[in-house]
């Protein structure tokens, strides 16, 4: 076995950093892809590598993604939820590749919804 170098160590630890993030839930976005077998069917798998990739070629380590099953809307598949800190989650629907790049830049990181996909504002969660 191979020694390992104090980049190797510096590279295991950074790994070890993100995932330690996503498990603890800190971050400044959350973005839920819902991925029931009516979200895979319309292309969820796809959007989810996309928003991996935007992640990954900004190095991102404070957003997190997470999945769901069924939103209940299998019409409007694929959909993502889209939640940045202190602000209401939002809701889009009928979501690919192209848009969720839309999404990503302009919510995520731009902090401005992105209307022309957006199917609605606000939990679904009663307090």
């Amino acid at each position: 076995m191979a020694k390992l170098t104090i980049e190797d160590l510096k590279a295991i630890r950074e790994k070890t950093l993100q995932s330690r993030t996503l498990r603890e839930g800190k971050g400044r976005a959350r973005i839920v892809v819902h991925m029931g077998t009516c979200g895979i069917a319309a292309g969820a798998r796809t959007v989810m590598s996309a928003i991996l990739a935007q992640i990954e070629t900004r190095g991102l380590t404070d957003v997190i993604v997470t999945t769901s099953g069924c939103a209940g809307l299998c019409s409007r598949e694929p959909m993502v939820t889209v939640e940045v800190l202190d602000r209401p989650p939002v809701k889009y629907a009928d979501v690919d590749a192209k848009k969720i790049t839309e999404i990503f830049e302009g919510h995520v990181l731009g902090g401005r919804i992105v209307e022309a996909y957006a199917l609605g504002l606000g939990s679904e969660r009663t307090p």
